[in-house]
C-alpha cells in the first residue's frame, strides 16, 4: 500500500474544514456531508470547535484514492493556533493550501506560504468559493503568480493541450528542453517538478458544492511521488494529547522501518514500550499490531516523549518559527493552591510546548505565553473543562529576549564537601533567529566524553535567563571549552550546578542586548491616510518603503516592533473608516528600541535571582564557601586558554593548587612536542582545536630537549596491562558497585576482561594496588584466561606497570589502560601505547557487542553443527596469536 501524509492549511474561514469534509465524501469515507455551520463536521471532534466553528486542534482521517492511502491532516486556520499547525508541517509529504477566491491572498496565507517554503513541502492549491459573485478564475491566478510563485499553474481547466503543457515546462529549464525535444511531459516528470516545488498545481471550485474536488483527487493520484524510507526504524513525534480516559497519546509519523506493539523505544533518559498503536480517523480509531514507514499513527505507553522529538534513527525536528510574543499572568481563583495548579497546567504545556509555563517562586505566580486573544479565550474554557479551574488572565505584555554583543568565557565551579565539578563555556553571539546552539571543543583527556555529554544535556534541558530582564537568552553559541571532574567525588548533579553557574557567570560578565519581537507588515489604505500611517510607523520605531498604488488603495510595506503594531489594526480600521487593512507577519527579534525604559520598568535584579545563581561554590578545610561571580576566575582550577579580545596566547603554566591531585592528565598534545611526535607516529596526525589552546603541564617534557630515536613498534604478541583501581573508579558502573563492595567491583572487572581477552586474543595483565588488599604479600593469579597481579605491600600499581612495560616493550607490542597523567607519560617514554579509561571502556563495550553478534550468527547459520565447530568456522578468518606465560 502506498502512503502519503497530506496536510490541509488555510487562512481562517477559507473553507478548509469544508474541503476536508468534501474530500472524505468524494472518496467514499463519509455517507453524509457534515458542515461547520451545522456543527457536525467529521473532523471537528471537540465541543469547543463545534461551538466556535473553527479548527483548534489538528485531526486526521484516512482517505483512500485508488491504491494510494492518504492520511489527511486538518490543521488550525486561525493565526492564534499557528504553533499547532507548524508542528504538523514537519511530518507532511504534501500540502493542500486552501485560498478563498472571494477574499484572495490574506495575511495568514502569506505566513503559511513562507512556512511551506521553509519546510520544503510540495503544495497543491485549491481556490475555494469560486461560486460566489465577483470571483474570476484568471484574476485569481494572476494574483497567485504575483504574490506566491510563478510556478502556479491551472491544473483544473485543461489537463491536456499544448498551452497547459507549456505553462508547466516554462517553470524549469530542463523540463523545457525535454518538452521541446519530445513535445510533451510525462506524468512522472510533472510529479517530479511538483515534488521539487517548481510547479504548484491550482484547482478551482467550491468545496461546499463539491465542485472541483474530483479533479483535485485525480491530481493527487496522478502527480504525487512517494518518499523513499530507510530500512531501520525511525519516527518523529509531532503532537501529544490525551484521550477521554486520560491516556497519554503520542502522535508520530513512522519515517523508517516498522513500528510494532511492545517494541521498546528509547525516549529521553529511559526505555519505554509501545502498548498500543492506533490509526485515528476523526474521533474513532482502529488498533493495529504494526505501522510501516509512511504511517501517521498514535501510540500509547510512552510517557517521556515530547513534540518534535525523533525516535529510533530519526533526528529531532527544527525549532518552530512562529512563537508566542505575548506573556500573560494566570489569575487563580481564591483559595486555589498555585503549586497544584502549576502541575495541572504543565499537562497542557506537554500538549502545546509553546505555552512556556513559568513559575515565579518569589510571588507564587504562574505566567504563560500565547499568540493572541482568541487563544486566551479558548485556553480559559479548556482549563475549566479539563481541571475545573476558573482562571482569569492579566493584561498581556511583550515577550522580550536577550543576547550578548561579544564573546565571553563563563566559569562555573561547584565544590561543596564531597562534590566536585568545574565547567568553562565560551559564549558567542549567533545569527539572528538561530536560537541557542551548543557545541563542545573540550579535549577528552581534560574532561571525559560522558561528562561532556552531561554538560551539553544540561545546557539544553532548561531555558536560561538573561541578566537584564530575566528574559530567555537566544541567538547564542555556547561551546564547552574546558572542565574538570574528580575521580571519586563527582556526581551528575555537580555538573548541572556548575553548568548553570557557568552560563550565568558568562552572561553577568558580558555586554547584554535586549531584544524585542518585530513584524513585517503590509498596510493597504486610502491615499488620504498615507501620511498618518507613515507618521505612526516612524513613531513606533519602524520603517517602510515608499507608497505604491494597489488598485484603488495605496500600499505601504515595512517592519516595526510588535509592541507598536499589536493593536494598530483596530486603529487603522477606525481612521480609514473600515477601508484599511493591516497584515502582519512574524519577522523575528531585533534590538529593543527603548531598552533602558523597558529594563527600568521590569526592574529585574540579576544578583538577587536565587533560582539562577552566578556565584560559584569552592571548598577549603572541609567546608564549602561561595565566591561572587566577578571573583570566580581568581579561584578556578582549570585554565581553558581562551583569551578575550583576540586570538589566545600561550601564558606561563599555572601552578597546581596545593594538596589537590589532578583528576586526569590535562596537558594538550599540541603543546608537548615529544608526546605529539609519539602520538602521530602511532595514530596519525593530530587534528588541532584552534578555538581552545591548552596550557602546558608543569613538569612536562621540554619541547627543546633532544629526544632519542623512537623504536618501531614490535609485531609479535600483544600485551594489555590494566591499572585495575584506576579503571574501576573511572567507569561509572564499576564505581557505583565499588561504593558497596570493592571486591565485587574487582570481580566484575575481571569478568569483563576475560570476555575481552577471549575475543581479542591478547595477553591481559590486570594490576591491583597492594594497599587496598589487606595483608597482601604480592602474587600473580590466573583468573580464567587473564593474569591478575596483586602488588606487594608498599608497591603501587603504577610502579609495577612501569617496570613491566619497560621489560615487555623491548620485544612485544604493549598497551596500557589508565588515565593517570604521570603514568601515561612514562608509558609513552618506554615505547608502549597508552589507552585512556574512556577509550578502553568503548573498546570493551564494542567487543561485547561483537561477541553477541557472533553468537547470534552462530545460532542462525550453524544450527546443525556442534557449537565448537561453528565457533571455529566463524573465527577461521582471524589469525591466532601466540601467548607468552607471565611466569
Amino acid at each position: 500500500m502506498k502512503r502519503l501524509a497530506v496536510g490541509i492549511l488555510a487562512h481562517v474561514d477559507a473553507g478548509k474544514t469544508t474541503l476536508s469534509e468534501g474530500l472524505l465524501y468524494t472518496c467514499g469515507r463519509l455517507r453524509q456531508l457534515g458542515r461547520v455551520d451545522h456543527k457536525n463536521a467529521f473532523l471537528d471532534t471537540e465541543s469547543l470547535e463545534r461551538e466556535r466553528g473553527i479548527t483548534i486542534f489538528s485531526k486526521q482521517a484516512v482517505l483512500p484514492i485508488g491504491d494510494l492511502e492518504v492520511t489527511l491532516l486538518d490543521t488550525p486556520g486561525h493565526v492564534d493556533f499557528s504553533s499547532e499547525m507548524e508542528r504538523t508541517l514537519q511530518v507532511l509529504d504534501y500540502a493542500i493550501l486552501v485560498i478563498s477566491g472571494a477574499s484572495g491572498i490574506q495575511s495568514h496565507t502569506r505566513t503559511l506560504w513562507r512556512l511551506l517554503s521553509r519546510y520544503q513541502i510540495p503544495t497543491f492549491l485549491f481556490i475555494n468559493k469560486m461560486d460566489l459573485p465577483g470571483t474570476e478564475r484568471e484574476h485569481v491566478l494572476q494574483e497567485l503568480r504575483a504574490s506566491l510563485s510563478e510556478g502556479c499553474v491551472d491544473f483544473g481547466a485543461k489537463q491536456s493541450g499544448d498551452e497547459w503543457m507549456e505553462n508547466i515546462a516554462v517553470c524549469d529549464e530542463e523540463a523545457m528542453s525535454r518538452y521541446l525535444e519530445k513535445g510533451s511531459l510525462s506524468n512522472s516528470e510533472i510529479a517530479e517538478l511538483i515534488a521539487s516545488r517548481k510547479v504548484f498545481p491550482c484547482y478551482f471550485g467550491s468545496a461546499l458544492r463539491l465542485q472541483g474536488l474530483e479533479e483535485l483527487v485525480k491530481g493527487f493520484s496522478s502527480y504525487t511521488k512517494l518518499p523513499q524510507y530507510p530500512q531501520n526504524f525511525a519516527a518523529r513525534v509531532f503532537k501529544i494529547t490525551r484521550d477521554s480516559q486520560g491516556n497519554r497519546l503520542t502522535h508520530v509519523k513512522v519515517t523508517g522501518g516498522t513500528l510494532r506493539v511492545k517494541m521498546p523505544l528509547k525516549t529521553q533518559d529511559s526505555e519505554e514500550k509501545v502498548d498500543q498503536i492506533r490509526i485515528y480517523s476523526g474521533a474513532k480509531y482502529q488498533s493495529v499490531e504494526q505501522a510501516p514507514a509512511g504511517t501517521i499513527c498514535t501510540v500509547t505507553g510512552l510517557n517521556q516523549t515530547r513534540a518534535g522529538q525523533g525516535l529510533g534513527e530519526q533526528h529531532a525536528g527544527e525549532a518552530p518559527v512562529l512563537e508566542p510574543m505575548l506573556t500573560y499572568r494566570v489569575l487563580l481563583p481564591q483559595g486555589c493552591d498555585p503549586h497544584g495548579a502549576m502541575q495541572k497546567l504543565s499537562v497542557l504545556e506537554e500538549e502545546d510546548p509553546q505555552l512556556h509555563l513559568v513559575w515565579n517562586a518569589q510571588h507564587s505566580e504562574i505566567s504563560l505565553q500565547l499568540m493572541g486573544e482568541v487563544q486566551l479565550e479558548i485556553l480559559k474554557t479548556l482549563i475549566f473543562e479539563r481541571f475545573g479551574l476558573s482562571v482569569e488572565f492579566g493584561s498581556g505584555s511583550i515577550v522580550y529576549k536577550e543576547t550578548i554583543a561579544a564573546p565571553v568565557e563563563g566559569v562555573g565551579h561547584y565544590e561543596p564537601l564531597r562534590h566536585y565539578a568545574e565547567v568553562h563555556l565560551l559564549l558567542e553571539p549567533g545569527e539572528r533567529g538561530s536560537g541557542v546552539q551548543v557545541f563542545s571543543s573540550c579535549p577528552e583527556d581534560l574532561l571525559g566524553r560522558s561528562w561532556q555529554r552531561l554538560v551539553l544535556t544540561h545546557l539544553e534541558e532548561r531555558v536560561h535567563r538573561g541578566v537584564l530582564t530575566g528574559a530567555p537568552i537566544t541567538d547564542l553559541r555556547i561551546t564547552l571549552v574546558a572542565g574538570r571532574a574528580h575521580v571519586k567525588h563527582t556526581e551528575g548533579g555537580d555538573f548541572r550546578q556548575a553548568t548553570y553557574r557557568a552560563v550565568r557567570q558568562g552572561l553577568m560578565s558580558a555586554e547584554s542586548i535586549l531584544l524585542e519581537p518585530w513584524y513585517d507588515f503590509r498596510l493597504e489604505l486610502p491615499a488620504e491616510n498615507v501620511g498618518r500611517a507613515m507618521t505612526d510607523i516612524q513613531r513606533m520605531g519602524g520603517s517602510n518603503t515608499p507608497p505604491e498604488p494597489e488598485g484603488e488603495l495605496t500600499l505601504l510595506t515595512g517592519s516595526a516592533p510588535v509592541a507598536g503594531l499589536r493593536d494598530y489594526g483596530r486603529e487603522v480600521l477606525s481612521y480609514t473608516r473600515g477601508r484599511g487593512k493591516l497584515s502582519c507577519f512574524y519577522r523575528g527579534y531585533e534590538p529593543c528600541q527603548n531598552a533602558q525604559e523597558v529594563i527600568a520598568e521590569i526592574g529585574y535584579e540579576a544578583e538577587r535571582d536565587l533560582a539562577h545563581p552566578a556565584d560559584s561554590i569552592f571548598c577549603t578545610h572541609g567546608a564549602g564557601f561561595s565566591v561572587p561571580w566577578n571573583k570566580v576566575r581568581e579561584y578556578m582550577h582549570v585554565e581553558s586558554g581562551w583569551q578575550s579580545g583576540g586570538e589566545a596566547e600561550q601564558e606561563k603554566a599555572v601552578l597546581p593548587i596545593p594538596g589537590r591531585v589532578p583528576a586526569s592528565y590535562t596537558g594538550g598534545l599540541e603543546q608537548d612536542k615529544e608526546l605529539q611526535e609519539i602520538f602521530e607516529r602511532t595514530y596519525g596526525p593530530v587534528k588541532r582545536r584552534d578555538r581552545m589552546p591548552q596550557k602546558p603541564v608543569m613538569g612536562a617534557i621540554s619541547p627543546d630537549r633532544p629526544t632519542e630515536p623512537i623504536r618501531p613498534i614490535a609485531t609479535g604478541p600483544e600485551y594489555l596491562l590494566v591499572d585495575g583501581y584506576n579503571i574501576i573508579f573511572a567507569w561509572d558502573e564499576l564505581k557505583t558497585v565499588a561504593r558497596e563492595s570493592l571486591d565485587t567491583a574487582r570481580k566484575l572487572l575481571m569478568d569483563l576482561l576475560s570476555n575481552y581477552q577471549g575475543y581479542r586474543q591478547c595477553e591481559v595483565i590486570l594490576v591491583f594496588d597492594a594497599y587496598r588488599v589487606p595483608r597482601n604479600t604480592g602474587e600473580v593469579q590466573r583468573y580464567h584466561n587473564i593474569s591478575v597481579v596483586y602488588t606487594k605491600q608498599a608497591e603501587t600499581a603504577d610502579a609495577y606497570i612501569e617496570k613491566t612495560t619497560y621489560e615487555l616493550a623491548r620485544k612485544y607490542r604493549v598497551r596500557v589502560a589508565t588515565s593517570d597523567g604521570m603514568e601515561q607519560m612514562i608509558i609513552l617514554g618506554h615505547g608502549a601505547l597508552r589507552v585512556s579509561a574512556r577509550m578502553f571502556h568503548q573498546e570493551v563495550e564494542a567487543v561485547g557487542g561483537q561477541i553477541a553478534e557472533l553468537l547470534a550468527q552462530i545460532n542462525r547459520t550453524e544450527k546443525s553443527l556442534p557449537v565448537q565447530a561453528a565457533y571455529q568456522k566463524a573465527q577461521s578468518s582471524k589469525e591466532t596469536k601466540p601467548k607468552k606465560s607471565l611466569s
